[in-house]
């Protein structure tokens, strides 16, 4: 009796065993997802929501005069955040304005200048017009003269007064000629020297343009709808271009998945998306497939792994993928940059195509 109690033990016992074994088997090759367990779902917690954060920064250096926003609060486009000291740069606007309005007087002389040289032009013309006809004339006196004084006919000092009369209106004509030559040259001055002048006026009109640029980078705006991170800024503050002032994070999320590349066989562009996330109670929203990174994460790291070196162990790589979320889900507003969710896919799901579409 005892004997045969004994073997029901031993039974009974390693009934058990094998049970546990079957029981641990089965449940290591469902955590797996080993066959029988292959599922066409794959999971990933390696997942965040992803936004744009803008480091708002000045163009120019100067005192903070006045800072209108707080930490976290709502703005709109074109909402002035911070607005710095303009009084040197009001000034610096009103003499380069002075100074444009100087060069636009000095253009407008430049044409008076070029109407009086185009008229000196015109009289000198007409002045060697003039010493031409009083050259002429004196010619053909001389040329009535000169056959009467070989025969004796003429003085000599009438010949004299008439070749003296000549000479003189030989020279007269040059000089006319010399003289309309310099007023013509005058006048070239005049035109070149107005091109100095136009592009001093564009120089001038570049510098106010300018200066109302950095007038107007005195007040910092969002460029856009959305919510502010931190401010740093300081009433009194003294800020140089590029110090860092605070963050605008728009409205715009999505998600970046990173799945092992054993679990991409299937994946496409479109297909839908559930994911959960962890700061609303794991509430669960949808979306689709965006696009997939170029390459896997370890090819952007700043130190890359050298597999060519030493032993060899094989390290499932993760991909990115980007997720679009689904419009029209309320809780989707609540969704901020930096949140951990939990990302599920139904790999054998058909892509839609108005996502794949975009």
């Amino acid at each position: 009796m005892l004997t045969k109690s004994l073997r029901l033990l031993r039974s009974a016992s390693t009934l058990l065993a094998i049970a546990l074994g079957i029981a641990g088997l089965t449940l290591i090759l469902y955590v797996w997802q080993l066959p029988p367990f292959t599922s066409s779902v794959v999971v990933t917690e390696n997942a965040y929501v992803r936004g744009q954060a803008t480091i708002l920064a000045p163009q120019l250096s100067g005192y903070i005069a006045q800072v209108t926003v707080q930490d976290f609060q709502d703005v709109k486009a074109g909402q002035l955040l911070v607005q710095i000291d303009d009084r040197i740069f009001v000034q610096k606007l009103a003499q380069a304005r002075a100074t444009l309005a100087a060069q636009q007087a000095a253009l407008a002389n430049s044409e008076q200048q070029r109407h009086s040289a185009e008229a000196r032009v015109k009289s000198a013309e007409a002045q060697v017009g003039s010493a031409k006809v009083a050259y002429d004339n004196a010619q053909s006196s001389w040329g009535r003269i000169e056959p009467l004084l070989e025969r004796g006919v003429s003085t000599l000092s009438e010949a004299d007064k008439v070749r003296t009369a000549l000479e003189q209106a030989r020279a007269a004509n040059s000089q006319a000629e010399a003289a309309a030559e310099v007023s013509r040259q005058d006048l070239q001055s005049t035109i070149v020297g107005r091109q100095s002048l136009e592009a001093a006026v564009a120089g001038a009109e570049a510098a106010v343009h300018l200066a109302e640029i950095d007038l107007q980078n005195t007040r910092i705006l969002a460029p856009e709808d959305g919510r502010l991170g931190e401010v740093g800024a300081r009433l009194g503050q003294y800020v140089a271009p590029g110090t860092q002032l605070m963050a605008l994070v728009p409205k715009r999320t999505w998600v970046v998945a990173n799945f092992k590349e054993t679990q991409l066989a299937n994946m496409k562009v479109g297909q839908p998306v559930t994911f959960t996330v962890d700061a609303l109670g794991h509430a669960t929203l949808t979306g689709h497939i965006e696009r997939f990174a170029p390459a896997t994460g370890s090819e952007f790291t700043v130190l890359r792994p050298d597999n060519a070196t030493g032993n060899f162990t094989k390290v499932a790589q993760r991909l990115p993928v980007r997720i679009s979320i689904d419009p029209g889900q309320a809780i989707a507003d609540q969704l901020s940059p930096g949140m951990s969710v939990v990302v599920s896919l139904e790999t054998n799901s058909r892509p839609s195509a108005e996502a794949a579409a975009r």
